[in-house]
């Protein structure tokens, strides 16, 4: 098979490869810092290499240049738990093959390093230069993979399909997909096709010639005119008219147009990107958006989930969006405060946009004192905000039930109730922090304040021993 580095810091990491990979065929080496995989790669190149972003000393993204420096065509997947928008740019742009953020399932680790061994003849992306960081926040497996996909698409050309619910960001990603482009420098142009009355659309979006109508009295550039060498930005794509879609379709299969009244013809030299929050590939299939066209904007998409399937990242953006408001917040988000309660409790139909507006009017409102849940406005405090009892107290009460259930019979049988005790505690216990932590079991072990063998013991009882 191939030659795997491993280049993590973290034992059980690098434990859970080992024997996940090696059970696959694969001959398997470890590096706990990046200085030793530098090394090893000079004696003995590898096929593919998992690299870990923070690591002691020299970090995976510095390391990754030097790995490529030494192998040029190893595949580099870039591997990290504190994943940003930057570091997935930063890791396509040095070359690497893919991001994979942790936690993450060994058999998505399968597919990727087969992926990569097939890769190996492919050439590597070209370097681009630094940009600075977007305004997207988030530590969610969702956000972390559209800022995977947000890195991937701005390392190329064709047209990009953002999809989500209104108030998700969609415009956010399209310009961050140009900031971290080779046309940031460059025009960005947002238009609004369906806004546009038939009669001016065509002109608008092609311009036109001196005469071409009453009143043209001079020749005037189209926003594809506007947008050359730059991006332009199609806001709500579904919403076109039909007749406008058949002429947009021509555009971008022929790569030219003509402003109205003719003209020599004119090559589109703006990248395309396109945002919906409709089901456009349903739209497709059904008539009520032109099939060719919706292939033709859809060559890459990227999905942004809505707010309350990552209801994890609420209290990081909020936190961003009040800091620009108060220079400097008194605390950051409690989540187990009453205003964290309230917010979570929110549904956010209006998505990231309402819980900015939501932030920024509370930011002002408590005039730079500490915010509390009375400045919220008053349609995210519409659902009355339950407390939730003391746990400790539930788990009394269920542990005295238990026992007193139970008390008799151990007595009579001779079984000891405290080992029952623990038997029955125990398998729900670590269930559900095997759940909490994606079967990361340093993590498990850290926050039951057991030894990791211990803890692989006891998983292993319950057939929870795969990482």
């Amino acid at each position: 098979m191939a030659y795997v580095m491993v280049v993590d810091d973290e034992p059980s990491i690098c434990w859970a490869f080992r024997e996940f990979l090696t059970g696959d065929g694969h001959r398997v080496s470890i590096a706990s810092t990046a200085e030793q995989a530098i090394e090893d790669a000079r004696v003995a190149p590898p096929d593919v290499v998992l690299l870990d972003v923070r690591l002691p000393g020299l970090d995976g993204l510095s390391a990754l240049a030097r790995l490529k420096g030494l192998c040029p065509t190893t595949p580099v997947v870039i591997m990290t738990a504190h994943g940003t928008m930057q570091t997935a740019v930063d890791a396509v742009r040095g070359g690497a093959f893919d991001y994979l953020p942790k936690p993450f399932d060994l058999d998505q680790v399968r597919r990727l390093v087969r992926r990569a061994i097939d890769s190996r003849e492919a050439p590597s992306q070209p370097d681009r230069r630094d940009e600075t960081p977007g305004l997207m926040v988030g530590r969610s497996a969702p956000i972390q993979q559209a800022f995977k996909q947000i890195a991937i698409a701005a390392a190329c050309a064709e047209p990009v399909l953002i999809t989500g619910e209104s108030g998700t960001g969609k415009e956010l990603v399209a310009r961050a997909i140009r900031q971290h482009s080779d046309r940031a420098s460059q025009p960005f142009v947002p238009v609004h096709l369906a806004a546009l009355p038939d009669s001016l659309a065509e002109r608008e979006l092609f311009g036109h010639e001196r005469g071409a109508f009453t009143g043209a009295d001079a020749s005037s550039p189209g926003l594809l005119d506007r947008a050359a060498g730059g991006t332009i930005f199609f806001d709500e794509i579904a919403e076109t008219p039909t007749l406008l879609q058949a002429k947009l379709l021509r555009v971008l299969d022929g790569g030219e147009y003509r402003a109205v009244g003719g003209g020599p013809d004119r090559h589109l030299r703006a990248r395309v990107i396109s945002a919906t929050n409709r089901d456009l590939a349903d739209w497709a299939r059904t008539g009520r958006f032109r099939a060719d066209l919706y292939y033709r904007l859809a060559v890459l998409t990227i999905h942004l989930p809505p707010l309350r399937e990552h209801p994890d990242d609420i209290p990081l953006l909020w936190d961003h969006f009040v800091g620009r408001i108060v220079a400097s917040p008194s605390a950051p988000l409690d989540p187990d405060s009453k205003l964290g309660l309230a917010l979570l409790a929110h549904d956010w139909p209006g998505n990231i946009r309402e819980l900015r507006n939501a932030a920024e009017n509370a930011a002002r409102a408590a005039q730079g004192g500490r915010i509390h849940v009375d400045h919220l406005p008053a349609s995210v405090t519409t659902h009355p905000i339950i407390q939730p009892e003391n746990p400790a107290d539930d788990l009394s009460r269920t542990i005295e039930e238990w026992a007193a259930a139970r008390v008799d019979v151990a007595e009579t049988e001779g079984t000891p109730l405290h080992e029952a005790f623990v038997q029955a505690v125990e398998g729900p216990l670590l269930r559900t922090l095997y759940t909490w932590s994606h079967g990361n079991q340093a993590r498990m072990a850290r926050v039951l304040g057991l030894h990791r063998t211990t803890l692989r013991q006891k998983l292993r009882r319950l057939g929870l021993d795969r990482p």
